[in-house]
């Protein structure tokens, strides 16, 4: 694969500034080095735009939905103009309901709270665990690996043509790895289900920091994803969508906020009028900095231009598979194959090396910042290697047999804040790693790969 040249590189688009570009960490070596922050995937640095819209926000918080008072009418009127801002973003249909969650698990679980009865969901193996569990109360059927987007399709449809009796169905589905990074193909899918009387929903938690979702264009019935992967703090997430199943089911959770009249009976129960407004599952007092932390995140990357950042991660990815590729030692997974389109989500094994020994290493003697292990994606991390992907154990050492495979593996993340400089130093670690093996020894310390500081160095 190769790399643009210099001269079209003047022309992408320059990193958006985020919180801690600037912060520094001490190597176990000695000295401080600027930290590369390269797991996105697990949790994205916040804008510097979203931050400062919420610090000019936070003077003026007050109750949401309880208040007559000026700041909680503010905070009111913030609070559903965010509804507004993300349903734009996501390209909601009219009759659609944005509903507040805490993140994407809590969405999805959400979602199978509110499933019809009997209802059938299909879920392939290579789900993170997010969109892979919550399920459990349904009839599931899990669907193997697909080698090809072409051959995901088919192993839908024909599941969907098997399925007896015939009744309410859903197919989740991811929108972009978060262990490849690998693109789905949603659009395809979508069609798949509906063309057999099932709904679809799409989790987008790696695939709506990347890349644009329309959930007209897609035609999925709905999209969930988190806030702390979309460039915006921890706490908040969002489950957008048909309003029907919503409307239909129990509250998620019972309290103020989602019920409309409770009084009580001669008997002495309750009876209780629910909402049939997003407000039905978002019972108690909403964490209103997290939404509008969404939607300052959902403008700033509007307004950034997804084309532009497109391009650049484009160009990120290319680098680092590059790189990568020029390290005999190293693998990178691919469920689609190599030339696959992805968003900047690359995991890989490093031939002889224990995979938590390797990231800590560009840790402690880099200062950079990888994730290591199974991704909450088991199934199909075990996929990917073979079979053989265990729990890290012992940080193990850099000499093992030629040949042995890794543990589990790396993961390196990236977005719209990452300069390149990040991706060079990761490339250049990485190689001398290889090359001259790590610096420093390490052992295990409450289950995390640690620099053995009492021990000499290497």
């Amino acid at each position: 694969m190769s790399v643009s040249t210099a001269a079209v590189d003047q022309s992408i688009c320059a990193p958006l500034p985020v919180l801690g570009a600037d912060v520094t960490v001490p190597l176990v070596t000695g000295g401080d080095v600027t930290y590369a922050a390269l797991d996105y995937a697990a949790s994205a640095p916040a804008l510097q735009r979203v931050w400062d819209d919420v610090a000019a926000y936070a003077p003026y918080y007050g109750s949401v939905h309880r208040g007559a008072g000026y700041l909680s009418q503010l905070s009111t009127d913030l609070f559903e103009s965010s509804r507004a801002s993300v349903a734009e973003f996501l390209g909601c249909r009219a009759d659609d309901q944005v509903v507040f969650t805490r993140s994407t698990t809590d969405s999805l679980n959400l979602l199978a709270a509110v499933l019809p009865a009997d209802c059938q969901v299909f879920v392939f193996e290579t789900e993170h665990h997010a969109s892979l569990l919550p399920w459990r109360d349904a009839r599931v059927t899990y669907l193997d690996a697909p080698r090809t987007p072409a051959q995901a399709v088919a192993t839908l449809e024909r599941a969907l043509a098997g399925r007896a009796p015939y009744g309410p169905a859903l197919v989740c589905v991811t929108g972009a790895s978060n262990v490849t990074g690998e693109l789905w193909p949603v659009e395809e899918l979508a069609a798949a289900a509906h063309a057999h009387g099932a709904r679809i929903v799409l989790d987008a938690a790696q695939l709506a920091p990347h890349h644009p979702v329309d959930i007209t264009e897609l035609d999925v019935d709905w999209v969930a994803f988190s806030g702390h992967k979309l460039y915006a703090p921890f706490g908040s997430g969002v489950l957008a969508g048909r309003a029907d199943w919503l409307r239909d089911a129990e509250p998620y959770l019972a309290g103020g906020g989602a019920s409309r009249k409770v009084a009580r009976r001669t008997d002495g129960g309750v009876d209780v009028e629910w909402h049939t407004t997003a407000a039905r599952h978002e019972a108690g007092s909403p964490n209103v900095i997290g939404v509008y932390s969404i939607a300052a995140a959902c403008k700033a990357l509007t307004e950034a231009g997804f084309d532009r950042l497109v391009e650049r991660e484009q160009h990120l990815v290319a680098r680092v598979l590059e790189g990568l590729a020029e390290v005999p030692e190293v693998r990178v997974l691919s469920l689609f194959g190599d030339e696959a389109p992805r968003v900047g989500v690359i995991s890989f094994v490093v031939e002889g090396w224990n995979s938590s020994h390797f990231a800590a290493a560009l840790s402690a003697e880099y200062g950079i910042g990888v994730r290591d292990g199974l991704f909450c994606a088991h199934p199909l991390v075990r996929t990917l290697l073979g079979g053989e992907a265990q729990d890290p154990g012992e940080c193990g050492a850099p000499d093992a047999e030629p040949g042995e495979r890794s543990l589990n593996a790396i993961r390196v993340s990236f977005g719209a804040g990452t300069p390149d400089e990040h991706i060079e130093r990761f490339l250049g670690a990485v190689r001398e790693l290889v090359r001259t093996g790590a610096r420093w020894t390490y052992r295990t310390e409450d289950g995390r790969c640690v620099p053995d500081r009492g021990a000499a160095q290497v």
